[in-house]
């Protein structure tokens, strides 16, 4: 398992993708498929959280980081999909320092955030509580979602934050955040996304991108552009789109 908390430190790259499907079968073939970490997905999707817990497990235990991307930035969801295992969490619309603040507090115990403390899944179920404590200050990762306008105009502030690790850019909220949902040509766009990368490279702090669509021209375009944090498809559209392309030829 690659040490992603020091690989986003050193600003190195690292690549994964994202997981909406709950089943524990998808998330073992994309673990095995060579991606570095993979998000469990529990803002767009229909997943529950010992749903998510299983899919958290299954990733782990192939040797491939798990992160979980929240519904929203709240402690109590947080608390519990760390309870439950992830190594860290995407968190959305993170648009201001409060928001990280936040986020990164409810990632950590007392003194550094103001997590509860719970024996779980993550501490051993009661049996390694002081391990985790050490691992949680070690390794646990927040990554904040840049995908609103406010979030670009204040993301000094909030890569300024301790705690926060990386961003990762939403471009189709980002987009539709300047009223031009999915239009990626747009100026606006392109604008925001420039100032995110110049940003970004000042504080020498590690960009993040979603390359929504698992193209991969795109994804290594943003590779050489600089981006360290690259996440690339996700598991419907990898099924989706080779199954077009199958019953495409063979029509």
């Amino acid at each position: 398992m690659v040490d992603l908390k020091k690989k986003l430190g050193r600003n190195e790259y690292s690549v994964g993708s994202w997981i909406t499907i709950g089943d524990t079968a998808v998330a073992e073939i994309m673990a095995r498929a060579g991606f570095d970490w993979l998000v469990v997905d529990m803002e767009h999707s229909a997943m529950t959280l010992p749903e998510a817990q299983e899919l958290i497990r299954t990733i782990e235990l192939s040797g491939v980081v798990p992160l979980v991307r929240v519904g929203e930035n709240d402690p109590c969801l947080i608390k519990r999909v760390m309870d439950a295992g992830a190594h860290g969490v995407v968190v959305p619309m993170v648009n201001t320092r409060f928001d990280a603040e936040a986020a990164v507090k409810a990632v950590n115990y007392p003194p550094k955030g103001t997590r509860g403390v719970g024996l779980a899944r993550a501490q051993g179920y009661g049996f390694g509580f002081e391990r985790y404590k050490k691992w949680l200050r070690e390794k646990s990762i927040v990554i904040a979602q840049v995908e609103h306008i406010e979030s670009v105009d204040n993301l000094e502030e909030i890569l300024a934050v301790d705690g926060i690790d990386g961003s990762i850019i939403g471009p189709y909220d980002l987009s539709g955040s300047l009223g031009y949902p999915g239009r990626f040509d747009r100026p606006e766009v392109k604008k925001a996304i420039k100032r995110y990368e110049d940003v970004c490279r000042k504080m020498k702090k590690p960009m993040g991108f979603h390359v929504v669509e698992p193209d991969i021209k795109r994804a290594k375009e943003l590779k050489q552009k600089g981006y360290k944090f690259l996440a690339v498809g996700l598991d419907s559209l990898y099924l989706g789109r080779k199954c077009l392309e199958v019953t495409g030829e063979l029509r």
